[in-house]
């Protein structure tokens, strides 16, 4: 069922018994398989593919949601595999935002005002919680799942079957029973074009914030005094800096 409503553009292709409400609208080239749902208030950018059974922008799974008119919208080229769940926004902050060329695998769910960036992975069963926040170029493994308000920093790699319940700085794997730094993801780093110096100084970074020994606080002061501030330091210093729940220990 397809409402007269919605605005389709070019080149789509909507499989058989698809619902597509009507506040609802779609780029150009989607592919939308058989029996999705695409709820009012989705938002769908041009080349998104949608495999069957997806639930995309329906209504939040919070108890606060009164029926207040929100939005869910998903960047060009993103991958939405069979039986994922992505629920538009609460009047929190009215939508949720998933990027570009992001992938998400088969029963992964993302709940209402997380904001993704691009280029992220949600392997199969990945649960993210409300109001979560991920950088760019995030993986995350399969089975794991992510406390509401918990941040992950760009370039992270999450190893499967963990809980996240505290932030994750970026470019670190993070990953074990009780969730610490296991190191750079340096495999990552590398096919993102990451040269080997810059590499090497953002290990310097993490050497101080995990292997000297100084709190948190403390680390951070030794980065300013002793490690020539750039685009990635400067990253990992906001990030910690701006934890609302702390980042995860080594």
């Amino acid at each position: 069922m397809i409402s007269k409503k919605a605005q389709i553009g070019l080149n789509c292709k909507i499989g058989e018994g698809a619902i597509i409400n009507d506040d609802v609208i779609i780029g150009n080239g989607v592919t939308i398989g058989a029996y999705c749902l695409i709820d009012d208030g989705a938002r769908i950018d041009d080349n998104v593919q949608i495999h069957h059974g997806a639930s995309i922008s329906a209504q939040p799974q919070d108890l606060k949601f009164k029926g207040e008119i929100t939005q869910l919208y998903i960047g060009k080229g993103t991958i939405v595999r069979e039986y994922a769940t992505l629920n538009r926004g609460t009047a929190a902050s009215g939508k949720t935002v998933i990027g570009e060329n992001c992938l998400f695998m088969a029963y992964s769910h993302a709940a209402h005002d997380t904001v993704i960036g691009n280029n992220v992975i949600a392997a199969n069963c990945v649960s993210i919680a409300g109001h979560v926040e991920i950088g760019n170029w995030v993986i995350i493994g399969g089975l794991s799942g992510i406390k509401q308000f918990t941040k992950i920093g760009d370039h992270a790699l999450i190893t499967s079957c963990v809980m996240i319940t505290k932030d994750i700085p970026p470019y670190i794997i993070a990953g074990g029973k009780d969730v610490k730094y296991e190191g750079l993801n340096v495999i990552g780093l590398r096919r993102r074009g990451f040269t080997s110096e810059r590499i090497n100084k953002i290990k310097s970074v993490y050497d101080v914030i995990y292997r000297s020994g100084l709190n948190f606080s403390d680390s951070l002061k030794k980065i300013k005094s002793e490690i020539e501030p750039d685009e990635d330091v400067n990253n990992i210093i906001n990030f910690i800096e701006h934890s609302k729940y702390g980042i995860i220990k080594g």
